[in-house]
């Protein structure tokens, strides 16, 4: 007899809830904003400017992962960790997470004397409107284009102006950013390797000298990476590695 009445008082109880739930005060509603894409004549020139500028600018936004990663010290910063984590042999310790968001707080500073260049020349003035978009792109490339010629070889870059068969410019200023950014990606490349190089051979005599001790006593079935893990940890922890490796990426941009 109880089992019945148990389902019935439930079914009791809902219809009584959803019941009340009618006559209660209803909570105050948050306004939805609404956003309407509209396609249309425009009836001044000038709106089809500003809608061009818009995309523009979405299409810029899309692309500006490739600028952080091609245009800045982030290239150089996370090729040197990675290379770090690789000589320690520690797997995926530390993660890629933190290695990318590691990278990203150095580019960051870094990077931050550029930045705050390009916001007193062309941001701060462009919104203040003393100045037109465009020139407030030209005036914001200045900063940029200065530390990627501090930072390319020049080797590198008359590759690509030759490959291109483009001039040597006169001035750094007017040095194409279409012929700068490559050399400039390339240089990082061959300063990280250089900088990775000298990180790993202290490992790898490290690695050398247990395996010649372990082939000494006959342990050939121990494999020497097991073995040579806790000193190549203690030697890093001793000589305070991520404070010199992190020491030394700032330092090279100085």
């Amino acid at each position: 007899m109880k089992r019945k009445i148990l389902p019935a008082l439930l079914v009791c109880l809902v219809v009584a809830l959803l019941c009340g739930s009618g006559t209660a005060a209803a909570p105050p509603t948050i306004p939805i904003p609404d956003i309407n894409l509209q396609v249309g004549t425009a009836e001044d020139p000038e709106q089809l400017v500003g809608t061009l500028q818009l995309l523009l600018l979405i299409s810029v936004m899309s692309l500006a992962p490739a600028f952080v990663i091609l245009m800045t010290s982030f290239t150089r910063i996370v090729i040197v960790l990675g290379f770090v984590r690789n000589a320690l042999a520690t797997q995926q310790i530390p993660p890629n997470q933190v290695v990318i968001g590691l990278a990203l707080f150095l580019t960051l500073f870094v990077m931050s004397p550029v930045l705050g260049e390009i916001n007193d020349q062309a941001l701060t003035p462009y919104r203040a409107e003393e100045i037109s978009f465009e020139e407030g792109l030209e005036l914001g490339s200045h900063p940029l284009r200065e530390f990627m010629l501090n930072n390319t070889r020049e080797k590198d870059l008359a590759l690509f102006l030759e490959v291109a068969r483009l001039d040597s410019p006169e001035e750094r200023a007017h040095t194409p950013m279409g012929a700068l950014v490559p050399a400039f990606v390339i240089s990082e490349l061959k300063t990280a390797f250089q900088m990775g190089f000298i990180i790993f051979v202290p490992f790898l005599i490290i690695d050398m000298v247990v395996a010649s001790i372990l082939m000494s006593m006959g342990m050939f079935m121990l494999p020497p990476v097991i073995v040579s893990l806790p000193f190549k940890i203690l030697l890093f922890i001793l000589v305070d590695g991520w404070h010199l490796v992190v020491q030394s990426l700032v330092q090279s941009y100085a």
